[in-house]
C-alpha cells in the first residue's frame, strides 16, 4: 500500500520508457487501451501512461486495503465458527439434560407420589399403627419435596436447553453473515486485479512494478524478539505480494509479519488492526530494528523497522517484498512485539 513513495522513481522510470516502449504505442506518454470499436476508440482520448500508472497504484493500493478488510473478516469468521461449535455444544448438552430431568420426573409420577397419595391426617385417622404411620409420613413428605426439586431442575433445563438452541442458531447465523461478507470483499478484490490485468494496464503495470528498491541493507546482529523476525522477514525480499497470504513463498503485509514472528514461534494475528494491539506502543525516537511501523489512519498496512528510515514490507498488489523508505507522512505509530 506504500507505493505512493516511489513517485519520484515512477517519473523516472517513466521518462527511461521513452525508447522501450513497444512500437505499437507511437506516443511514449500514451498506451492503447483494451480494444473498443472504431467508432468508440475515435470519439475517447487515450489515457496517458502516467495516468494508467497513477491508476494502477490506485487500484493496488484498494486491493492491499481490501485485502486487510478480507483478513479482519477471516479473523472474526474463526472466532464465530469456534463460538458456533461451543454453542451447539451446550445445546446438546442442555437438551440431554433436559431429557433426564424429564424421565426423573415421570418415574415419581409413575411410583403414585405426586399426585395420588392420601391426605396424611386422614392416614393417620386411618391407621391402626400410628408410630408406623409417621414415619411412612416422613418419607412420603421427603418423596414430595424429591418431586419440587425435579420438577424445578425440569424447569431450569427446558429454560437452558431453549437458550442454548437460540444461541446456536444465532451463531450459525453469524458465519453465514460473516461468508457472505468474505465472498464480496473477495469478489471486490478480483474485480480490481482483472481491471490491473488488463491489456490496457499492462504497460503501466510494468512500470509499477519497476518501482521496488532492494538497497543492500546490514542485518541486526542482536537477538531481541524483532531483531530475529526481521531477519526472517528480510529473506522473503522479492517474493510476490498476494492478499491474504502469509508465507511462505507469497505475503500481503500483515502476512509477512505474521510469517516472520511465526518462524520464533510467536504467533500473531493476520490483521494490522489487531497487530497494533498485541505489543508495546514506541515512540518514533525509540524506534529499534524489527518494530512494527503503521500506516495510514486506518491502519491498513504495516512494515516492520529496520533503521536508517528504511523498512521491509510486502507493499501492495503488483510490488512484491521489498525494502523501501518509511513515509513519514503517512505513518501512524509503532508496536514492538516482546
Amino acid at each position: 500500500m506504500d507505493s505512493a513513495r516511489g513517485v519520484a522513481v515512477l517519473a523516472a522510470t517513466a521518462a527511461a520508457l521513452t525508447v522501450i516502449l513497444p512500437s505499437g504505442i507511437s506516443d511514449a506518454r500514451t498506451v492503447q487501451p483494451a480494444r473498443l470499436s472504431s467508432a468508440a476508440a475515435a470519439s475517447q482520448p487515450r489515457p496517458s501512461l502516467s495516468a494508467l500508472v497513477a491508476e494502477a497504484r490506485r487500484l493496488s493500493n484498494q486491493i492491499d486495503a481490501l485485502g486487510q478488510q478480507f483478513d479482519a473478516l477471516r479473523i472474526q469468521m474463526s472466532h464465530a465458527r469456534a463460538e458456533a461449535r461451543l454453542a451447539e455444544l451446550a445445546a446438546k448438552r442442555d437438551t440431554a439434560a433436559l431429557a433426564g430431568s424429564r424421565q426423573a420426573v415421570a418415574q415419581l409420577a409413575e411410583q403414585g407420589y405426586m399426585n395420588e397419595g392420601l391426605d396424611p391426617t386422614l392416614e393417620l385417622l386411618t391407621s391402626g399403627d400410628p408410630a408406623q404411620f409417621l414415619n411412612q409420613a416422613s418419607t412420603v413428605q421427603e418423596l414430595d419435596s424429591r418431586a419440587g426439586e425435579r420438577f424445578s431442575a425440569l424447569q431450569a433445563a427446558q429454560t437452558a436447553a431453549t437458550r442454548a438452541r437460540e444461541t446456536a442458531l444465532q451463531q450459525i447465523t453469524s458465519v453465514k453473515a460473516l461468508q457472505r461478507q468474505m465472498n464480496a470483499k473477495a469478489r471486490a478484490i478480483q474485480a480490481k486485479i482483472d481491471v490491473i490485468n488488463s491489456a490496457a494496464m499492462q504497460q503501466a503495470m510494468q512500470i509499477f512494478q519497476q518501482t521496488g528498491q532492494y538497497p543492500q541493507v546490514t542485518l541486526p546482529m542482536a537477538n531481541t524478539v524483532g531483531a530475529v523476525a526481521l531477519r526472517y522477514a528480510l529473506s522473503r525480499r522479492g517474493y510476490p505480494y498476494v492478499w491474504g497470504a502469509a508465507g511462505p513463498r507469497a505475503f500481503d503485509c500483515s502476512g509477512l509479519v505474521v510469517w516472520s514472528f511465526a518462524q520464533e514461534g510467536i504467533s500473531l494475528p493476520h490483521y494490522t488492526g489487531n497487530l497494533w494491539n498485541s505489543g508495546m506502543h514506541v515512540s518514533r525516537s525509540e524506534l529499534q530494528p524489527g518494530d512494527l511501523v503503521f500506516f495510514y489512519q486506518d491502519l491498513g498496512h504495516v512494515g516492520i523497522w529496520i533503521g536508517n528510515g528504511l523498512m521491509v514490507d510486502a507493499p501492495t498488489y503488483g510490488q512484491p517484498v521489498q525494502v523501501q523508505p518509511v513515509d513519514w507522512g503517512i505513518y501512524e505509530g509503532a508496536v514492538r512485539i516482546a
